[in-house]
């Protein structure tokens, strides 16, 4: 946090621990209905996707889905904003070609990052391309893309927590929680 901001938390959780639970595990049944038993890698956005897609594999397992498992490092926020450019700035390790692909992110918002990925990864002849996202802001999408998995359509409020921070911060929280970023003079 700058000098200049100073943030306030809504006194109730967007959504508890235990919700995000449920809906993971409904989540889960739901890729695992569809996948089958197929081969998959599952793909990582860091770092916002890092604590879903942990809990997300886990899941996977208990459906006896076992994954190769890769990150991506791609980026586009300052604060509370996306700059509107990309980088990526640390490339999977795994060949994808040939390969079943799931891409797991953290929230799909403007689309920019879930496109450019997708893209990305269909352009290393990926055999098939899905997308899962723990958070959806249809509000603020700029580009046309929608994520096969959903697992919440939220208002276009700023969230941190479960792997969502603030410049860096308050990704160690359980819950997803709504901040209010105000400027002091």
């Amino acid at each position: 946090m700058t000098e200049n901001n100073s943030i306030n938390f809504q006194r109730e959780p967007l959504l508890t621990e235990t919700e995000i639970k449920v809906r993971m595990a409904e989540m889960v049944l739901e890729i695992a209905r569809d996948l089958q038993h197929e081969e998959l890698t599952v793909i990582g956005i860091l770092r916002g996707s890092f604590m879903f897609m942990a809990d997300l594999v886990r899941l996977l397992y208990v459906n006896d889905i076992h994954p190769l498992i890769d990150f991506v490092f791609v980026t586009s926020y300052e604060g509370t904003e996306s700059t509107g450019h990309l980088n990526l700035l640390r490339d999977m390790s795994l060949d994808v070609k040939d390969r079943k692909v799931l891409i797991v992110d953290d929230i799909l918002d403007t689309g920019r990052t879930l496109k450019f990925t997708k893209e990305y990864i269909i352009e290393r002849e990926a055999m098939e391309v899905s997308t899962c996202v723990l958070l959806d802001k249809p509000s603020r999408r700029t580009v046309p893309i929608n994520a096969d998995y959903v697992g919440f359509s939220i208002n276009d409020v700023f969230v941190v927590g479960y792997g969502l921070d603030y410049n860096g911060r308050y990704r160690d929280l359980p819950y997803l929680g709504v901040i209010d970023c105000v400027e002091v003079e």
